[in-house]
């Protein structure tokens, strides 16, 4: 059973809110592919997960969102290893990875103007276009 997960001070998951289990990995692994179940399927109820504001819990709900399962758990899967042990641990970074995501605000948006050189320029380009064309249009009545 793995152990609660800290992801920043004051945030963590506690070890009720996790759950895991092995599976047969997929892939290459020569005879001992059938034997061993070393993917590891980590599930996370993130209802439980303390030290979020509902700001954070509402980003992680979003991040989350494609990865839950019917009870609305977060599913995490890993087999780049082909031990177990190493598996768990990497599926417990991408959680990690995920509610630590979901502590940072996104950047508010300023909205800006185009500079006057800009717009000059653009109104330039479109007469010059408009006099390209309208002199194909002239050659064309001949």
């Amino acid at each position: 059973m793995p152990r609660a997960i800290h992801v920043a001070p004051g945030v963590w998951i506690p070890e009720p809110a996790i759950s895991f289990r092995a599976v047969r990995a997929s892939g290459p692994g020569g005879q001992n592919v059938n034997k061993v179940a070393s993917k590891v399927e980590l599930r996370v109820d993130l209802q439980l997960v303390l030290g979020l504001d509902r700001d954070a819990r509402e980003r992680l709900a979003q991040l989350a969102a494609p990865r839950l399962d019917g009870e609305d758990r977060l599913v995490v899967t890993s087999q780049r290893s082909r031990d177990q042990g190493r598996n768990l641990e990497d599926a417990c970074a991408k959680v990690r990875d995920l509610v630590a995501r979901a502590l940072v605000p996104p950047r508010r948006r300023r909205p800006t103007r185009p500079p006057a050189a800009s717009r000059e320029a653009r109104l330039r380009d479109k007469r010059l276009t408009a006099t390209r064309k309208a002199s194909r249009r002239r050659g064309l009545e001949d």
